[in-house]
C-alpha cells in the first residue's frame, strides 16, 4: 500500500481522535457519565462499535472502553525510514476513525438534536438525514439481500457542477444502486448539487443525503453492517464474518470528488476494511489489488463520465438493467418518487378526471404486438397544468395465457409506470390516479411512452405466459367511457367468481406487497371473503398470481391455528404480517375496525371509520369529492392519517366489494353498523347492500344509511338513523 496514503490516512486518524477525544471531555464534563447516548430509534445502538466490538454503547461512560480499543488500534504516525508493511497500519486507522467518528455523531445528536432530520424525506430548510433508523433499515436493507438494490455509492465531496452531479446520479440509480451521499467540497456537497439540479432526494429515491461532514460516512458503513447483523445472521462483536458477509454480498464503493484531506484518506481506509474500493477524481496514489477488496482498492483521476462504470468494474458487481424505449431514466429507483404541485404538467384520474385501466384476453390474430395508439390528445397537444380523461386499454393474445391472468398484469401496471422517472402511479381499475412531471415532458416523454414501458416489461416480466400485446391509450371522454364501460362488467364478473368461497373452507390466504414502496409496513391479507384493499386483487386472483410468479408479492399464507374466530385471527397470519412488515406489525384481525384492524395502504377503495354518537361506521369511498364526512374528514385527510401501513383502530381501508361480504367488520356487527355512506356509492350498491342486509333479517338496508343529503355531521344524521330505526342504535356499545 501506497506509503502516501498510509501517512495520510493514520495523520488523520490521529487528527480525528484528538478532536472527537477533546469534545467528549467537555461534553462529559456538562452531562456526565450516565447520559444516554446514541443514533435514534435503533436497536443496535452505534453499529460500527457494536457489530466490530460487540459493545452496546449506551451512556457516555461507555464511551471510555470504546476509546481505550481504539487507541490500541491507533498505530504511530509513519517514520521517515520506515520499513513495516503498510496495509495493515492504514486498515486499523481506518477502523479506529469510524469508532471516534461515530462517538462524534452521537454527541452531535445530543448536543444538536434537531441537527438530522428523522424521516425518510428531506425538508426545505434541512436536507440532512443522519442514521437511518431501525424501521428504514428493515424496509430498504431487505433490498440489498434480495438483488433490488445491488449496492450502494458512498459518494464524497462534490462533482465540479450541478449537471455533473445529476447525471452521476441518475447513472447509479439506473444500475438500482443506492447513493449515500456524506462531506463537501470548497463549500458544495454533491446533496445540494442534486438539489440545485431539481433531483428529488431521500430515501424514496436512493439518493440518500446523510450529512454534510465526512464523519456522516459512519452512517453508510453503519447501514451496512446492520444489514449483516440483520438479513446475514452475524453475530455482535464478529468482526470478521461481518466484514466477509460485506465484501461478498454488499456491492459498495467510494466515490470520492475533490481535495482528500487527511480526514478522508481515514475514512477511505476504513471502507477498505469491508471491501469497499475508492474511486477518486484526483490524482492521488492508486493502490493495487492486495487481497482486501475485490480487484483495486483506490484509483485516481478517472473522469466523471466514467466513474461508475469504473466503480462497477473494480467492485466486481454485475447490474442487469432493462432498456425501455422511453426518453427518461427507468428502473426500480424512482418507484417512490413524488411529483407534487408546481411539478405537474399532467394529471389523469385520482377524483380530478375519470381514469381506467384494463386488459383483456385476445385470440392471437386479433392482436398486433407492439402496436400503440393514441386516440385524442396526446400529451405534445395540451398545456401544462391540462387533465383529462384517461383509458389504458391492453389487449394480450397468448398460448398459455389465461383469463385468471389478467387481473394480475393489470395490477402491475401500477409498478411499471412507477418505475419511469418523473411518473407517479396510485390505485388500479377504475380509480387510478396518474401525474407525470413537467421534467418528463421536457425530455420528451409522452402518452405513447406509456404503452412503450408496457410492452416492454409486460414481454420481460410475462413473456412465458404471454405472446403479443396491443396498447390502446385513450383522452377522449366518449371511448374512456366505453372502456370504462367494458371494464366495469369485467370486474364485476371476476367478483363474483368468488362469490361461492368462504374463508373457513380455505387453509390458504395471500398475502399483497405490491404497495410497500408507498406503504412499507402495509401487509394486505387477501381471503375468500375480503378482498384486496385496492379491489384489484381477488383471492383466485392471488392465487394465480403466485402460479405465475411464486417470488413475487403474493405469497401464500398458511391461516394456522385459530386464535379468535369473531376478530378473524390467526396464527400464521400474525407470524406472516409480522415477518413481511419488517417487525413493524405483529398482530393484526381481518374482521375487526376496533381491534387491531388490518393495516392500509394508499390504494384502498373506501374508508371505513367509527362514529361514537351514532354507535355505527360510516365509509367514504375514493370518488367522494365533499369536503367533510361525519368523521370530521374528507376522503383525502383520512386517506393521509389511515394510510402508510399503520394499524389504527376506529379506521381501515377496504374495497367496495368488501362491504356486502359476510365477513365485513364482522367482530364488530358487520353491515348493522353501517350508518353513513355517499349517495352515489348507496346507489351503486343499492341492490348487494339490501340483499346482504336482509342475510341479517333487515329489510331495505340501503334506505337506512344516512348520506350526505341527510347529512355531514353525527348531529345531523342521528335523527334521520332514529326516526329509520337503524339497528346500529340498537345494538350493545361497538367500544
Amino acid at each position: 500500500m501506497s506509503k502516501i496514503i498510509t501517512s495520510a490516512a493514520i495523520r488523520g486518524a490521529h487528527k480525528i481522535a484528538h478532536r472527537v477525544e477533546s469534545r467528549y471531555a467537555r461534553v462529559l464534563g456538562n452531562y456526565g457519565p450516565d447520559q444516554e447516548i446514541g443514533f435514534p430509534d435503533t436497536a443496535y445502538f452505534l453499529p460500527i462499535i457494536y457489530a466490530m466490538l460487540g459493545i452496546p454503547v449506551k451512556t457516555l461512560g461507555d464511551c471510555q472502553l470504546v476509546f481505550q480499543r481504539a487507541r490500541k488500534l491507533l498505530p504511530p504516525l509513519v517514520k521517515e525510514k520506515h520499513h513495516l508493511p503498510y496495509l495493515a497500519p492504514a486498515l486499523d486507522a481506518g477502523m479506529a476513525t469510524l469508532f471516534y467518528e461515530e462517538i462524534e455523531e452521537s454527541m452531535r445528536y445530543l448536543e444538536q438534536p434537531d441537527f438530522y432530520l428523522r424521516s425518510e424525506d428531506v425538508g426545505e430548510g434541512n436536507i440532512w438525514l443522519g442514521a437511518a433508523n431501525d424501521v428504514i433499515l428493515r424496509k430498504r436493507g431487505v433490498e440489498f439481500v434480495d438483488g433490488s438494490a445491488p449496492g450502494f455509492a458512498a459518494i464524497v465531496g462534490a462533482a465540479p457542477d450541478s449537471a455533473t452531479a445529476k447525471k452521476i446520479a441518475e447513472e447509479l440509480q439506473l444500475k438500482n444502486l443506492y447513493v449515500f451521499m456524506a462531506s463537501a467540497n470548497n463549500g458544495d456537497s454533491f446533496s445540494k448539487q442534486l438539489v440545485d439540479a431539481d433531483v428529488q432526494i431521500g430515501w424514496n429515491t436512493r439518493l440518500v443525503s446523510f450529512s454534510p461532514d465526512i464523519s456522516g460516512a459512519v452512517f453508510a458503513l453503519g447501514f451496512a453492517v446492520r444489514a449483516a447483523m440483520a438479513f446475514g445472521g452475524v453475530k455482535p462483536g464478529d468482526f470478521r464474518q461481518n466484514l466477509i458477509y460485506n465484501k461478498d454480498r454488499i456491492f459498495a464503493f467510494v466515490l470520492a470528488m475533490g481535495f482528500v484531506s487527511d480526514e478522508w484518506y481515514a475514512n477511505a481506509a476504513g471502507c477498505i476494511n469491508f471491501g469497499f474500493p475508492v474511486i477518486a477524481d484526483t490524482p492521488i496514489p492508486e493502490v493495487l489489488p492486495t487481497g482486501i477488496c475485490t480487484y483495486e482498492h483506490v484509483l485516481s483521476n478517472v473522469p466523471y463520465d466514467q466513474m461508475v462504470a469504473k466503480a462497477i468494474e473494480v467492485r466486481g458487481l454485475k447490474v442487469t438493467v432493462t432498456e425501455v424505449p422511453v426518453p427518461i431514466s427507468y428502473g426500480p429507483a424512482f418507484e417512490g418518487e413524488r411529483v407534487r404541485g408546481d411539478d405537474i404538467y399532467f394529471e389523469c384520474g385520482g377524483g380530478r378526471t375519470q381514469m381506467v385501466e384494463f386488459s383483456t384476453l385476445k385470440e392471437m390474430d386479433e392482436v398486433e404486438d407492439g402496436k400503440i395508439e393514441v386516440v385524442g390528445p396526446d400529451i405534445t397537444d395540451i398545456q401544462a397544468g391540462t387533465q383529462l380523461p384517461f383509458a389504458i386499454y391492453v389487449e394480450i393474445a397468448g398460448r398459455k395465457m389465461q383469463d385468471d391472468f389478467l387481473p394480475i398484469l393489470e395490477r402491475q401496471i401500477h409498478h411499471l409506470i412507477n418505475y419511469a422517472q418523473g411518473l407517479m402511479h396510485i390505485g388500479q381499475r377504475d380509480i387510478a390516479w396518474i401525474r407525470i412531471a413537467k421534467q418528463a415532458v421536457e425530455k420528451g416523454f409522452t402518452f405513447k411512452h406509456i404503452g412503450d414501458i408496457l410492452h416492454s416489461m409486460y414481454h420481460k416480466d410475462f413473456g412465458s405466459i404471454l405472446d403479443k400485446v396491443q396498447i390502446t391509450i385513450y383522452t377522449e371522454e366518449d371511448k374512456v367511457k366505453e372502456v370504462l364501460a367494458d371494464a366495469k362488467k369485467a370486474f364485476k364478473n371476476r367478483d363474483e367468481r368468488i362469490a361461492d368461497l368462504k374463508d373457513e373452507d380455505e387453509g390458504i390466504y395471500y398475502s399483497c406487497t405490491l404497495c410497500q414502496s408507498f406503504a412499507p409496513s402495509h401487509v394486505c391479507v387477501v381471503t375468500p371473503e375480503r378482498t384486496g384493499l385496492c379491489g384489484a386483487y381477488n383471492w383466485l386472483d392471488c392465487k394465480a398470481a403466485y402460479e405465475i410468479n411464486p417470488t413475487g408479492p403474493n405469497q401464500p399464507i398458511e391461516k394456522g391455528e385459530i386464535l379468535d374466530e369473531r376478530l378473524g385471527k390467526w396464527t400464521g397470519v400474525n407470524e406472516f404480517v409480522k415477518q413481511a412488515s419488517r417487525g413493524n406489525v405483529a398482530d393484526v384481525n381481518a374482521y375487526s375496525i376496533m381491534t387491531n384492524p388490518m393495516t392500509s395502504c394508499g390504494c384502498f377503495e373506501c374508508i371505513a371509520a367509527y362514529l361514537d354518537q351514532c354507535n355505527g361506521v360510516m365509509t367514504v369511498d375514493r370518488d367522494f369529492t365533499g369536503d367533510n364526512t361525519p368523521c370530521g374528514m374528507k376522503f383525502t385527510t383520512l386517506a393521509g392519517s389511515v394510510g402508510g401501513g399503520a394499524v389504527t383502530p376506529g379506521f381501515v381501508g377496504h374495497s367496495k366489494h368488501y362491504i356486502t361480504s359476510n365477513k365485513y367488520l364482522r367482530a364488530d356487527g358487520g353491515i348493522k353498523r353501517l350508518v353513513w355512506m355517499p349517495r352515489h356509492l348507496k346507489d351503486e350498491m343499492r341492490d348487494k347492500l339490501n340483499e346482504r342486509g336482509k342475510q341479517e333479517g333487515i329489510e331495505n338496508i340501503a334506505d337506512m344509511i344516512a348520506d350526505e343529503t341527510v347529512g355531514m355531521t353525527q348531529e345531523e344524521i342521528l335523527p334521520f338513523l332514529k326516526e329509520k330505526g337503524h339497528p346500529a342504535l340498537s345494538m350493545d356499545p361497538i367500544v
